[in-house]
């Protein structure tokens, strides 16, 4: 049914005989074909056509139809869109023929009879000129309706897909390509070869229309991918990742939607007799701070979370689901011959692009941020939340004369407490930490608390009802400590910087 470039060197071509392939190609390897993966597979391009237009329809068996009419100056110009999509299509591992024309059935018949175009060999990027089939000529582009029908005359009766009969008719006819049954007469045609013959001719020039049904994006991402061969290193996983995530990209940029937090689930190989059978997938979370669809934040994270990751088992197929999916609006561009707007500050894309990494090396629960709570006790004042990545909007709350106003109130407080207050000996009723300590300010009372005894936040134990005399104190060695005093004695309960 189809072979790959390097089968196709050694002279194997579809339609031949398996005897005939393998006395050919010895070390032809043979899968037999499967329609259910086929139609994943083209589903799952159709989602990565979405990076390109929202305008994608299915052309079974194998083909994907993009309508890039409206959506050429987003992507300057043809040439350069074709590029990209010719780019993505290889480095996803496939082999493809492209082409361009005014009309679906056009395109089809164009592509059928252009040369193939091969991924690299060493690995997953395209080559150097994806544009230039590998026999030198050009990528099938017709732009201008008017010169249709030259750009297909060429064309042999195989690009047509004719039924058997029908082909053989033709060539009884004495017509060896798409220029000599464009040259025959309409009628005779719709008289000895029916009727739908002459109608694909309209549809392909463009004298009739040609409506295609739209791919509908599916309401939630979850494609699925099933490996080759077993993987037994987790960093050996990104090629094949990465085409999950190229398929998330397209899925929502057709929805203008960002992503928060997806997951990557690792199925694994199942050995028969093993205590190995029935192991649960290891689901692999990807967080970003803030939404995002750009393509390389996305595998920024998980070529990070991979590198750290220690496989239990051999790894056969994997799942990309996307979890926190919401809208996010496009942003303004810098238009030709604009200058570039001045930013003060620190750029928050950037803060992102940092947290991410941060949260993919140390984990998600090890990056956070503080948000104050309305509540005087130092270990419920705080609670963490994700990272925001608001800096001015926080740097202009604090500065805020009113957020000032409401914290005079309040004595000097350390920059990070203590999980738990470490209990300081005493001599003579002053407390010890290094030497004694020198109260420099205070007391400052902080008590009640009674309406959360014996509760927990965090997975700590609520401090309750409370009652304790603060100090801000200075040991021998220079440090300045945030101690307090109750009826069981002095403890430390945070350092200031």
């Amino acid at each position: 049914m189809a072979a790959n470039g390097a089968a196709r060197q050694l002279g194997v071509a579809p339609g031949m005989g398996l005897a005939s392939a393998w006395g050919l190609a010895p070390e032809l390897k043979v899968t037999e074909r499967d329609g259910a993966a086929e139609t994943r597979a083209l589903a799952g391009l159709a989602c990565w056509g979405g990076n390109f237009t929202p305008q994608v329809s299915l052309d079974p068996p194998a083909g994907l139809l993009l309508e890039i009419g409206g959506c050429l100056r987003l992507f300057g110009g043809l040439p350069a869109l074709l590029q990209q999509a010719v780019d993505g299509a290889l480095a996803q591992g496939y082999s493809l023929a492209a082409a361009c024309a005014p009309t679906p059935l056009a395109a089809r018949w164009l592509a059928n009879g252009a040369p193939w175009l091969e991924p690299a060999a060493d690995g997953p990027r395209p080559a150097a000129t994806p544009l230039l089939a590998e026999n030198g000529g050009p990528l099938p582009v017709c732009a201008d309706p008017a010169r249709l029908g030259a750009a297909l005359a060429p064309l042999s009766l195989d690009c047509l897909e004719l039924p058997r009969q029908q082909r053989q008719r033709l060539e009884n006819f004495g017509v060896a390509c798409l220029g000599d049954l464009l040259a025959l007469p309409r009628a005779g045609l719709n008289r000895r070869l029916g009727l739908q013959l002459a109608a694909d001719l309209a549809r392909a020039l463009g004298e009739v229309p040609d409506p295609r049904p739209r791919f509908p994006f599916p309401d939630t991402f979850r494609q699925g991918l099933e490996l080759p061969a077993r993987v037994d290193d987790a960093p050996a996983l990104n090629f094949a990742a990465r085409r999950l995530l190229q398929q998330l990209q397209g899925w929502l940029a057709s929805r203008g939607a960002g992503v928060g937090r997806c997951t990557l689930e690792l199925q694994h190989e199942k050995y028969a007799g093993s205590t190995r059978r029935g192991l649960p997938p290891t689901r692999l979370v990807l967080g970003f701070a803030g939404l995002t669809r750009d393509g390389e934040r996305l595998q920024r994270v998980l070529s990070e979370r991979l590198g750290r990751l220690a496989l239990a088992a051999p790894v056969d197929a994997l799942t990309l689901i996307a979890d926190q999916v919401e809208e996010l609006p496009g942003s303004d561009r810098q238009l030709p011959g604009q200058a570039p707007p001045e930013e003060e500050g620190t750029d928050p894309a950037r803060t992102a692009v940092a947290l991410e990494r941060i949260k993919a090396r140390l984990g998600e629960d090890k990056v956070y941020s503080l948000a104050a709570v309305p509540d005087h006790r130092p270990e419920q004042a705080t609670r963490r939340c994700a990272p925001n990545l608001d800096l001015h909007g926080i740097m202009a709350r604090t500065q805020d004369p009113g957020h000032s106003q409401a914290m005079a109130g309040q004595g000097p407080r350390p920059l990070w407490l203590l999980a738990h207050p470490q209990a300081l000996g005493e001599t003579q009723g002053r407390p010890r930490h290094g030497g004694p300590l020198q109260l420099l300010a205070g007391p400052e009372r902080i008590e009640s608390g009674w309406w959360d005894e014996g509760e927990s936040a965090d997975g700590l134990p609520a401090p309750g009802d409370l009652r304790r005399d603060y100090f801000v104190a200075r040991n021998p060695a220079g440090e300045w400590l945030w101690v307090f005093r109750d009826e069981s004695g002095w403890f430390l309960h945070g350092r200031f910087a």
